[in-house]
């Protein structure tokens, strides 16, 4: 059970940068956790603010309930109370809800509400955010995505009636929304960007008051992420920009050549690197031997060092 009450789980991750680790999977794609928390305990040799356990990197819509609060427990052990752990949480509300109280028992500090992928209306999704709100006494941040958008008006009510509604993750770039969201809420929400490889607009997104992002990155290479990061927020265009220009856009580029490949590149850049954490599971499908040379060679060029260690 965590000490950590939302708001201050919610101003630690504001902190700093954020990552999720992968969730480790043998041949057959089944959870392999001493590899995970050995995984986990590496990722936090290294200077986090938060970590997302499964997560939308860690697979989270390929996990059963009881697998979600596995993940969530072995990277609480591993965390040791040193920063806050947040447990994905999503599918239907009956199920969200569920989810919520075993990561709650499982020691998590906080959820991230992943989108809830099927149409509806405001109501709707007020609804949903809502019963997870009162399902768990953890800070709980939404993620604005794909189908579940809440809108500034719906997003100020649900602030109003959950006070452990506390964050806020940006995954639609919508710059007119996020302006709104955060003119209206300001201080009242701890904001995340959450675009898929988010280091791509980290730099404009400071300027509307989000601090922090989630580096998938950071699995395979955490001390370029950290670089990244602080170059941001140093607000040190001229190496952002090289570093956009010489590693994420081709690794973005890399990403597109295949549906799904947001996760998928990011277990490919494990293995480049000595890291192998298995295989994504199904229906995701992994990077091909040529896709994987295109990653090494990219990683060569901004982080040898990575390289050598797996030589």
């Amino acid at each position: 059970m965590t000490t950590m009450s939302p708001t201050e789980m919610a101003q630690r991750l504001g902190g700093g940068l954020l990552s999720f680790p992968v969730t480790h999977f043998d041949a057959e794609g089944a959870f392999v956790e001493d590899e995970y928390r050995k995984h986990c305990a590496w990722m936090l040799e290294h200077e986090l603010s938060g970590l997302f356990a499964a997560g939308g990197t860690g697979e989270f819509f390929s996990l059963t309930p009881a697998e979600v609060a596995q993940v969530v427990g072995g990277a609480v052990a591993e965390a040791g109370g040193r920063l806050p752990v947040i447990s994905g949480c999503g599918y239907g509300t009956a199920i969200a809800t569920g989810i919520a109280r075993d990561a709650e028992k499982a020691g998590a500090d906080g959820l991230l509400l992943l989108p809830y992928l099927v149409g509806s209306k405001q109501e709707g999704l007020a609804a949903h955010v809502e019963a997870v709100c009162k399902a768990t006494g953890l800070g709980v941040i939404v993620y604005n995505r794909d189908n579940a958008i809440l809108d500034d008006d719906t997003l100020a009510g649900l602030c109003d009636r959950n006070p452990n509604l506390v964050g806020f993750k940006d995954g639609v770039g919508d710059i007119e929304l996020m302006t709104r969201v955060y003119a209206r809420m300001g201080d009242r929400l701890t904001y995340i960007g959450g675009l898929p490889t988010a280091e791509t607009f980290a730099t404009p997104y400071l300027t509307m008051g989000v601090t922090t992002y989630s580096s998938a990155i950071f699995n395979f290479l955490p001390e370029w992420a950290l670089a990244f990061y602080k170059a941001v927020r140093a607000d040190d265009r001229v190496e952002v920009l090289n570093q956009l220009r010489d590693f994420v856009l081709p690794y973005i580029t890399l990403r597109n050549q295949g549906r799904g490949y947001a996760v998928s590149i990011v277990k490919a850049g494990m293995r480049v690197v000595g890291r192998d954490a298995g295989p994504v599971r199904s229906p995701l499908t992994d990077l091909s031997a040529a896709e994987d040379e295109r990653l090494r060679v990219l990683i060569e060029k901004v982080a040898p060092t990575a390289l050598a260690k797996a030589a």
